[in-house]
């Protein structure tokens, strides 16, 4: 059986124990931490010192999924104990005793256990698969050797929020088009199905034939009738199985991130919040204390698209050549002229972390301004393409009954 097999499986037979223990001078200490069994935990204490009282197993509940902000919540909350003063493992278990979370409690139970087993707080981040990300750990790993992790945790905090306002900008950007379009394409559907079909038995019984629009709207219903199920299952099998097999395909990955980001309207939406994301990582990272190269090993992954991380690559190549960053970003088409001309005054003035950091606040604040305009654009667009739509559908209806009326 492999490592992480084994790892795995003994992360499934811990449990959670409450207890009681004295220390050394005689008082009463409580806590909760986690063990394969009491034999193992009261070994645990007796390492720290403490003489164990009772134990008793926490009933184990549902664990709901720890999100992104929770991270960040964690985070900062994490930062402010230690900036007050308190030790890591204090600090964890304070924190777990105040959520409400119970994957966020379970999260800290078992970064409580690794760092009281002698693990770094990076190595123990590292053990819980997908919830933290390279770049966190990273970050978590130069604030331990750099003596600064308080720090650097409140930075990660605002970096994490930042992220995850300037997704949800992007989002929103299309939500509304996307739920109009979505209600639309519902009430088609209905007509099709339900209300095509009761005009054309009325229609059937005028003895006339039929305008070409009111002809070509029957055929279609006849045909969504008929085939819409099938069609639809189809395209629910089809999606499974794309999903399925998508983090197989690279090609697939970077085919749609190229299309994507090419799109006219919503590619150069993605373009700038990519950068600001980049720029914004990458002066967090240099925060932190690491190296430029370094910093750039790890901000590859940041933006989510695979033509800045391999473009990202290609940067950090050239800037270990001896390149500045302000030229090796230049050979490159995805890093805007604004953040070029930040990186070379931050590198000329030693102040590349703040003018990273202004290149980021700037575009995101370009970037509410054309998502603001788009989106005014959009809603009304949206709104008068549907309903022109919609209303050719009522007008090829009714266009038999507007001739039976002439003719009579």
């Amino acid at each position: 059986m492999s490592a992480g097999a084994l790892e795995r499986r003994s992360r499934r037979t811990e449990r959670s124990f409450d207890w009681q223990a004295r220390d050394a001078q005689g008082r009463l200490q409580r806590g909760r931490s986690r063990a394969w069994g009491e034999n193992q935990l009261r070994a645990l204490l007796r390492r720290r010192g403490l003489r164990s009282l009772e134990l008793r197993a926490v009933k184990v509940a549902r664990i709901r999924p720890v999100s992104r902000g929770d991270v960040a919540q964690l985070t900062r909350q994490l930062s402010a104990l230690l900036r007050a003063g308190l030790p890591l493992l204090q600090a964890l278990q304070l924190l777990a005793r105040s959520q409400t979370h119970s994957g966020v409690i379970d999260l800290l139970e078992r970064l409580h256990a690794d760092l009281e087993n002698g693990m770094t707080l990076a190595a123990a981040l590292r053990r819980q698969g997908p919830v933290f990300s390279t770049l966190y750990i990273a970050l978590i790993e130069a604030g331990e050797a750099s003596g600064r992790l308080d720090v650097l945790l409140e930075r990660l905090a605002v970096h994490l929020d930042k992220s995850a306002a300037l997704a949800r900008r992007v989002r929103t950007a299309l939500f509304y088009p996307a739920v109009v379009l979505a209600v639309a394409l519902g009430v088609l559907a209905v007509i099709m199905v339900v209300v095509v079909p009761t005009f054309e038995s009325v229609f059937a019984s005028f003895g006339a034939d039929l305008p070409w629009a009111t002809q070509q709207l029957i055929a279609l219903s006849r045909w969504s009738t008929q085939w819409g199920p099938a069609v639809l299952a189809l395209a629910l099998v089809g999606a499974v199985l794309v999903q399925r097999s998508w983090r197989r395909k690279a090609g697939w990955v970077q085919g749609l991130d190229d299309a994507l980001l090419g799109l006219p309207l919503w590619g150069p939406l993605l373009r700038q919040a990519a950068v600001a994301l980049w720029a914004r990582t990458l002066a967090t990272l240099l925060a932190a204390g690491l190296p430029l190269t370094e910093a750039l090993h790890w901000v590859r992954g940041a933006c989510g698209h695979r033509a800045y991380a391999q473009a990202t690559v290609r940067v950090r190549e050239q800037v270990a050549r001896g390149s500045s960053l302000r030229l090796a970003m230049a050979r490159e088409s995805l890093f805007s002229p604004l953040l070029q001309q930040m990186a070379a005054i931050g590198e000329e003035s030693g102040t590349l972390e703040e003018l990273l950091q202004r290149a980021a606040d700037f575009e995101e604040a370009q970037l509410d301004e054309r998502i603001a305009y788009w989106s005014g654009l959009l809603e009304p667009a949206t709104v008068v393409l549907l309903g022109l739509l919609i209303g050719a559908v009522v007008l090829a209806l009714y266009l038999p009954i507007f001739q039976m009326g002439q003719i009579v």
